[in-house]
């Protein structure tokens, strides 16, 4: 999940400059194309997107998707004023995606050497690995293991930037048939095209949820379930608005009951849906997420990863589109963390080995719905710096070697697939569960966390400058702005 105080970069579409050629008889020359943009453009709710793609194409636009389900065209267009000839009957709303690409947080991963596999004892069930894997224990997955480890009937999509499809512990795990890239917002099922390319952390988050129980790495929470790779970020490391709407309905359209989403959607940090610049990318991606559920989908959704509280959201700092800090202040609850905090996504904080909330965890009373592992090097006592073995350990490919392998990131990208594989597990032993009565479940089963007293400051020393960088208070009882309903458990979902 993306640092929501790290300055999102504008990413460019590549520009194709068209010269206007004098022409003799006195017309005036042609104008000059502009950069070829892309666009979503939106139909009234509930109509479909006919009268739109008139309009589209009459604005000099080519739509490259189609997704009549929400009424929404993914649009390409060199016409620099595309944007205001396309407005009329049939188009609700339209806003260019460009420079909306938020730049995806993949953090450090620290990998774990082949002489260290070799040389690794696990558990009985013979994963090497499985013995540097705290958060398994914490969630107590050995437990609901003996129980339930999963049905192959449950999909799980996860919008990331793709899942190895050789790894070792994933190649088996994975729905091939239901795997697709949306990048663009274009659907491309070829197995080359969903594989990672500049980054490992969907094969993380995979790993996290199903790695396989095949005694050569580790072991995931529901290794008995299926992972779809449904790639949303692109070979430059961003996610924009058309690619997420894309995996929304894909996942919803081809079978999945759940996603993992370790990511937020531009522009700025905060999506503010009474800004006429923002809105309609909030109300596509709201439209894709209300369709996945009416669907069957729950989706889970990380908080970030800026120790910020997303329940009294006053600034925000940080335009995606150029290149010094900007802020905005005075800000509402309009403004959004999307997709974590759309209505019915569960949302997912950070813990680390002590069980104590993450340094860097997002939080906030009535956002966080739930809280899991997602790995705390920074501490296990006070002021105390740790190890990478405190961060979370799962799959990885290293895109320089091309290789497939093991190693450790932090994260709520962590924990969120740690509450994705518990739902997943929840639905095998419990299938046919709705998205609201598989959330209500997580929430209900969760083992509650109270508040530290007074104002939590896990790493005082970490700066000499800023001493309480990542000061935090918390508010709430039983359920608070930490913890949520508390930590999720595997063998209470299943018991």
């Amino acid at each position: 999940m993306k640092n929501l105080r790290r300055k999102t970069l504008a990413a460019a579409s590549a520009a194709t400059l068209g010269v206007g050629l004098a022409l003799t008889g006195g017309l005036a020359p042609a104008a000059a194309a502009g950069p070829d943009t892309s666009y979503l453009v939106l139909a009234p709710q509930g109509a479909n997107t006919s009268k739109a793609a008139a309009r589209v194409a009459a604005a000099k636009g080519t739509v490259v998707a189609t997704y009549d389900q929400i009424g929404v065209l993914v649009v390409r267009s060199t016409n620099p004023d595309f944007a205001t000839q396309v407005a009329g009957a049939g188009v609700e709303s339209v806003a260019s995606t460009a420079g909306l690409g938020t730049a995806l947080d993949e953090g450090e991963t620290v990998e774990v050497s082949a002489a260290d596999v070799a040389s690794a004892t696990g558990d009985p069930t013979k994963e090497p690995l499985y013995g540097q894997q705290w958060d398994m224990n914490m969630i107590h997955v050995p437990q609901a293991h003996a129980v339930n480890n999963g049905s192959a009937n449950v999909v799980v999509g996860v919008l990331d930037s793709g899942i190895s499809s050789t790894h070792p512990d994933l190649a088996t795990q994975i729905a091939k048939d239901k795997s697709t890239s949306c990048i663009g917002g274009v659907v491309d099922t070829t197995e080359a095209a969903w594989n990672p390319t500049n980054s490992d952390h969907g094969t993380h988050v995979a790993g996290t949820i199903a790695a396989a129980v095949n005694g050569v790495g580790v072991t995931g929470i529901a290794p008995g379930v299926k992972v779809a790779a449904v790639k949303v970020v692109n070979n430059d490391g961003y996610i924009y608005p058309e690619a997420a709407v894309c995996g929304f309905l894909w996942a919803a359209d081809h079978g999945m009951q759940l996603t993992n989403n370790s990511y937020y959607i531009d522009p700025w940090e905060l999506n503010c849906r009474n800004d006429a610049r923002q809105r309609p990318v909030w109300q596509a991606v709201q439209r894709a997420i209300r369709y996945s559920q009416s669907k069957g989908v729950l989706n889970v959704a990380s908080a970030g990863n800026s120790n910020y509280d997303l329940a009294h959201k006053i600034t925000d700092t940080g335009s995606p589109n150029n290149g010094t800090p900007e802020e905005r202040v005075n800000l509402t609850n309009a403004c959004l963390d999307l997709p974590a905090e759309a209505p019915g996504v569960v949302t997912v904080g950070a813990v680390g080995p002590t069980g104590a909330k993450s340094y860097y965890s997002s939080y906030g009373q009535g956002v966080i719905d739930v809280t899991a592992p997602g790995g705390d090097t920074r501490f296990r006592t006070q002021g105390v710096r740790s190890t990478s073995t405190d961060g979370i350990l799962s799959t990885t490919f290293n895109t320089v070697t091309r290789t497939n392998g093991w190693g450790y990131k932090q994260g709520t990208s962590m924990s969120g697939p740690h509450v994705t594989g518990v739902a997943a597990l929840a639905l095998s032993a419990h299938p046919g569960m709705t998205p609201g009565q598989l959330s209500s479940f997580l929430e209900r089963t969760a083992v509650a966390k109270s508040c530290p007293e007074g104002v939590y400051n896990p790493v005082p020393l970490i700066s000499a400058t800023n001493p309480h960088l990542y000061d935090a208070t918390c508010s709430g009882g039983a359920r608070n702005g930490f913890y949520g309903a508390g930590m999720v458990d595997a063998y209470n979902v299943v018991k």
